[in-house]
């Protein structure tokens, strides 16, 4: 399998605390792979290894078969979309100019562009160009995520790196953002890791799932086999099944 992320045997420690351990993962060009675990295990530290926000101890991982330890962070970075869960947009700017700041700061955008192709993603996320002009405190919980996902794809990166981004949403407005997710991941053919709490929606969004416990990789299947086929009590737990 070519892996165009790879974390290879890495451990990384808070004081005593092993958030990771010994862990290994390898994600696929195109994929959809949802994280699972309880809170504490490791997710948001497996997800914050990829883009260099954080360093192992132990082990290496490699982007685009580049190590990250030697790679050019910044280059690396504006390469991956990073969206999180109180989507950290500029108050003080407007949804346009949230949207266009990457690509806008990076070169990669001609001022005079910045609202059409900001309108482009909005419109991708199902949001309408009326909102270019708009501020954050203006918009309801759910447009600011939407607004967040697209300010993450406004590079057109390869990689989406998405950590609980729909946890502080309403369950209606949660599934509208499920279903526009996945319609951009086909579209785009975009490479998504997703850190969830919510075991439906890992089940939900995942071509492959990961399930983590204590900082290791218990289970890395398909949902529906990781349903069938539990590979432990912990498993069996998350996912609320019964015991045989």
């Amino acid at each position: 399998m070519d892996a165009l992320i790879k974390i290879d045997h890495v451990t990384v420690r808070y004081g005593t605390l092993k958030a990771l351990d010994d862990f290994q993962l390898m994600i696929r060009k195109g994929e959809f792979l949802t994280i699972i675990g309880r809170s504490g295990c490791g997710k948001t530290t497996a997800l914050r290894l990829i883009n260099g926000l954080l360093m192992p101890d132990e082990g290496s991982v490699y982007v685009r078969g580049q190590n990250v330890a030697s790679a050019d962070l910044i280059r690396l970075r504006r390469s991956i979309g990073y969206a999180i869960q109180d989507v950290g947009l500029f108050p003080h700017m407007t949804v346009r100019d949230n949207v266009a700041y990457v690509p806008s700061l990076s070169g990669m955008w001609k001022k005079t562009e910045s609202a059409d192709r900001a309108a482009a993603l909005l419109e991708m996320t199902g949001l309408d160009r009326s909102l270019l002009s708009r501020y954050p405190g203006e918009l309801s919980g759910g447009q600011k995520q939407r607004v967040g996902i697209a300010r993450a794809l406004a590079a057109a990166p390869e990689i989406l790196l998405m950590d609980e981004p729909f946890g502080a949403v309403d369950e209606i407005t949660r599934r509208g953002l499920q279903t526009a997710l996945l319609d951009l991941q086909k579209k785009l053919n975009i490479t998504i890791v997703f850190v969830t709490h919510d075991i439906s929606e890992a089940m939900l969004l995942g071509d492959r799932m990961l399930v983590m416990d204590a900082g290791k990789a218990i289970q890395l299947d398909e949902p529906e086999q990781i349903r069938k086929n539990p590979a432990s009590p912990f498993v069996r737990e998350l996912l609320g099944l019964k015991a045989d």
